[in-house]
């Protein structure tokens, strides 16, 4: 038997050497000598593969360890490096384009448990009350300790109609409490504007998909014929946005700053990771025509200012960053997210993938967002925005460092308990919370109305 591991360790160790050096030499060709092997190691994971196969407690599938090996080599790296296995390649595609299933949550992972980033607009997330910072310690009856963040995702997507209780933990509540939410499809419409009052303008990007740029630009020439004169002030909403697709940052930067711009470059160890994108259609137009092309002339000159929070993340960091860099519009909110790392989607065999990070984004003047976020010009406490216990990039685990020094604090976020039951919350499972939040650019938005006394030069009052 011992010998039989032995020669099923020596043919994992060599398909893994092959793989590592097929690997190595298309990666390297053109590049100095790539350090050697590491045998060792190597020899020590067949040695624990055989291990497995020989006296693990139940027989397992050889896809299945190989697959876990891939997802904690890549989960161990950061937090968003993660194994797309072809179900989540799928998701990830159709979110990307504006259509997908689920709850209409942003989660990342904090101690082996699920933490909301942002709940998607007009989501049952967002209906049912779930705030940013909250902590997912149960999906139906099964803990989310030991899951990783593809396994959580799985579970809270499902066909529409379909109903999962998820248990959360809340900073400032005394125990868990479990709320009902029932699977939609999930439509976002990444684009939403109006005018506010005559005269001043309101753009919200609620995530930055494949046509966000196009959608923006429809929705400014949109406003630009309904105002039927040039705007006196523009709202550019940015809070809750977790981000998306670099492109479509680049071209949401491009509509309001002069031609050949710099919105941002990214700096990584390969030569495909070093990039300087400006705001020409080179580097936001994927395929077609240049949709920035006939804007009206005063989006370029409108005074404005952009709304942030500890929810606007990386796409959303990249556009603030791009616009008070250029001195083009005034920030004002909170702290944003601090995510200023790019991800690299890798497509792999059997229609799966990994996804890496592969380099830090800089702004125009050479400051790396990561772990720190975008500082406002005017620090304005939303009160009716995310509140305590709002999650951030500094403190997630394994979070990369900020090249510059100068990261944020980590926030202090409530740990579960084992003593801790879950218990019904004082509302209906379910339904919204008894002060629902207010609707982003509603005439109860206190920031917005702040940005447009902005706009009008009138005196600011922070709450």
């Amino acid at each position: 038997m011992r010998d039989r591991i032995s020669q099923l360790g020596l043919l994992a160790l060599g398909a893994i050497v092959g793989v590592a050096l097929s690997l190595n030499f298309s990666a390297e060709a053109n590049k100095a000598p790539a350090n050697p092997l590491p045998i060792d190691e190597l020899r020590a994971f067949t040695e624990v593969f055989g291990r497995i196969k020989s006296d693990y407690v139940e027989p397992v599938d050889d896809k299945k360890l190989i697959n876990e090996a891939i997802n904690g080599m890549l989960q161990g790296l950061d937090p968003h490096s993660a194994y797309l296995d072809p179900d989540s390649f799928k998701e990830l595609q159709a979110g990307t384009q504006g259509e997908f299933g689920g709850l209409g949550i942003e989660v990342g992972m904090e101690d082996g448990f699920v933490k909301v980033v942002s709940p998607i607009e007009d989501s049952p997330a967002s209906r049912a009350g779930l705030k940013p910072g909250d902590l997912i310690i149960k999906l139906d009856d099964t803990p989310v300790k030991g899951m990783t963040i593809n396994d959580a995702v799985k579970r809270m997507r499902g066909k529409p109609d379909t109903d999962i209780m998820i248990t959360i933990l809340r900073k400032g509540e005394p125990k868990p409490f479990p709320v009902k939410l029932t699977r939609a499809v999930i439509k976002t419409q990444s684009v939403k504007a109006k005018m506010l009052e005559p005269g001043y303008g309101f753009i919200r990007i609620t995530q930055f998909q494949e046509h966000t740029g196009e959608d923006l630009a429809k929705s400014i020439r949109k406003l630009y014929t309904e105002n039927k004169e040039d705007l006196k002030g523009l709202v550019l909403d940015l809070r809750n946005d977790p981000g998306g697709l670099l492109n479509a940052a680049v071209g949401v930067s491009g509509a309001f700053l002069p031609k050949n711009s710099l919105v941002v470059y990214t700096d990584g160890r390969t030569d495909d990771s070093k990039m300087k994108l400006f705001s020409v259609p080179e580097s936001y137009v994927r395929g077609g025509a240049d949709y920035l092309a006939d804007l009206p002339a005063g989006i370029k000159k409108v005074p404005m200012v952009v709304l942030i929070n500890g929810g606007s993340a990386s796409a959303s960091e990249i556009v603030a960053g791009a616009l008070q860099d250029h001195k083009r519009a005034a920030v004002m909110g909170t702290q944003s997210f601090g995510k200023g790392s790019v991800q690299t989607i890798l497509p792999l065999g059997s229609n799966s993938a990994i996804k890496l990070t592969t380099a830090r984004y800089f702004t125009p003047n050479g400051r790396s967002i990561q772990a720190k976020g975008i500082t406002p010009d005017i620090a304005i406490e939303d009160p009716n925005g995310e509140g305590a216990g709002r999650v951030r990039e500094a403190d997630l685990q394994r979070h990369l460092g900020n090249p510059n020094g100068g990261e944020e604090k980590k926030s202090e976020a409530p740990k579960p308990t084992e003593a801790a039951k879950p218990v019904a919350p004082a509302n209906p499972l379910g339904q919204p919370p008894a002060q629902a939040p207010v609707e982003f650019g509603s005439p109860g938005d206190t920031l917005t109305s702040q940005a447009v006394n902005l706009l009008k030069g009138v005196a600011i009052i922070k709450p």
